[in-house]
């Protein structure tokens, strides 16, 4: 991916956080691929596995229970063990459930939120005052355009997306003051399986997408590097969407 002298992340250190999703690595990897020094964190060993296969030889991370203030305090004490400051935290929340409402079990409806709400928010509680006390930092939350959407089946993911999308606003009026841009990178439909063209727009959602196809995690990398940037200096507060202009339906 060519990067822009603008948009380098040379000598930045970011904590790359995920609950799930297969564009994690691809995302992880675009930091690195701009120069960032990556730490990544994801609520189980699979996944953290993944993301560490996608960066350079001795990168390091850690698990996170994603509802425990603990588990996320214990992860920056790992994180501190190898860097002394924090300039970038990613935040990727999308951990995909869709069931009819009736059969969504109390339990589960937390569960979703906890990975997708509460753990970005547990980061950002420990991450964010270190960032003001350098007064910089850059905050990117990813969400799915299910955040100002409606999906059957989907209103626990939904609920997620909308409440992470809201907290990203609020945080952003909250931190701004101390130099820290706090935006979240919206998604449509990723594919990260290389699925032929041809075959996508047999499915209904692509043919309604202005672009006829899916995205793909290299769609979503440059953005990140972007909204990950110093050059992001006058943008907070704001969902931007790769969603191949499904958003721009009614």
């Amino acid at each position: 991916m060519p990067i822009l002298p603008e948009y380098e992340l040379s000598g930045q250190v970011a904590i790359f956080a995920t609950s799930g999703g297969g564009e994690a690595p691809f995302l992880a990897a675009a930091l690195a691929e701009a120069g960032a020094a990556v730490f990544a964190v994801a609520r189980t060993r699979p996944l953290l596995d993944s993301v560490l296969s996608a960066l350079p030889a001795g990168s390091a991370g850690t698990v996170i229970n994603p509802g425990s203030d603990i588990s996320a305090a214990r992860a920056l004490s790992e994180f501190d063990r190898t860097h002394d400051r924090v300039d970038i935290l990613v935040n990727d929340a999308r951990s995909m459930y869709a069931a009819p409402l009736p059969d969504i079990k109390p339990l589960t409806w937390d569960e979703v939120q906890t990975r997708n709400v509460k753990m970005p928010f547990l980061l950002s509680q420990q991450i964010l005052p270190r960032m003001a006390a350098r007064e910089y930092g850059r905050v990117v939350n990813i969400v799915s355009e299910l955040a100002e959407r409606g999906m059957i089946n989907g209103s626990a993911f939904a609920a997620s997306q909308a409440a992470l999308l809201s907290l990203t606003r609020s945080l952003a009026v909250e931190w701004g003051r101390h130099n820290i841009r706090v935006n979240a990178l919206g998604t449509g439909w990723i594919d990260s399986t290389n699925q032929p063209i041809e075959q996508q727009r047999e499915e209904l959602l692509v043919r309604y997408t202005p672009l006829r196809r899916k995205g793909t995690p290299q769609d979503l990398g440059p953005l990140l590097v972007y909204l990950s940037s110093q050059s992001c200096d006058y943008s907070t507060g704001q969902p931007v969407y790769i969603d191949g202009g499904l958003n721009a339906h009614p």
